[in-house]
């Protein structure tokens, strides 16, 4: 059953700090996608004298099985664990690499207003650098703020309460972008004012509304009408 999509509108007087995902967010998750269910498929059966299909189930397990964990973006875990130098893989794809549009716009937006801008991702550390190289976003945020540096995933409503403390925010006056409902879901429990889920996270794949969360499609919407 397709989801409606839940309207949003934002005072951004009441608004103090913009909490930014990173991957399916402001960067489009086709290069996420391609990279672990097709790229690390492929070369995992080369090496182990697999046909693609029979790596690609056992890869889905192994990712599954660390869902919502800090293992799920280690990619010096799933180096070890696969056995592939998962960063040197992820650098010669870095072609890949696109900010979603009206990101920029978006981002500016946020700077001529004078909001705290912070990236907030589960992303590692190796991974935020290669990304980061790639684009012209990193310059737009007060800080970035990995999950490892909090030493738990977004996922969990100690993320948030971490990272409130670490920013001194206030979460009264508060709005989160992301693109997973679970994320949105905790950053909830605890108590953040403003929350919007990002419908297209892959240029490659199709709207799906959030049915918790209002939802957008291009960060555009958020901005106030000429």
């Amino acid at each position: 059953m397709k989801r409606e999509k839940i309207e949003t509108s934002i005072d951004w007087r009441e608004i103090e700090t913009v909490l930014l995902d990173m991957d399916g967010t402001l960067l489009d998750k086709h290069f996420d996608d391609h990279f672990w269910e097709e790229h690390v498929p492929a070369v995992y059966a080369q090496q182990n004298g697999m046909n693609f299909w029979d790596a690609y189930d056992e890869l889905m397990g192994k990712y599954r099985s660390k869902e919502g964990t800090l293992e799920w973006t280690d990619i010096n875990y799933w180096s070890q664990e696969l056995g592939l130098n998962i960063a040197e893989m992820k650098g010669k794809m870095n072609h890949l690499i696109q900010v979603h549009p009206y990101v920029l716009d978006f981002l500016q937006f946020c700077r001529d207003t004078r909001k705290k801008v912070y990236l907030v991702t589960n992303a590692h550390s190796k991974t935020l650098a290669i990304k980061m190289a790639h684009t012209d976003i990193e310059t737009y945020f007060d800080r970035i703020v990995c999950s490892e540096e909090l030493g738990v995933a977004k996922e969990n409503p100690v993320f948030w309460e971490k990272l409130e403390k670490m920013l001194n925010i206030d979460k009264e006056k508060c709005l989160l972008a992301d693109d997973n409902e679970d994320v949105l879901a905790s950053a909830a429990k605890y108590g953040i004012k403003k929350l919007i889920f990002v419908a297209k996270s892959s240029s490659k794949k199709p709207v799906v509304y959030s049915g918790r969360f209002p939802s957008i499609i291009f960060f555009k919407e958020l901005l106030p009408a000429a």
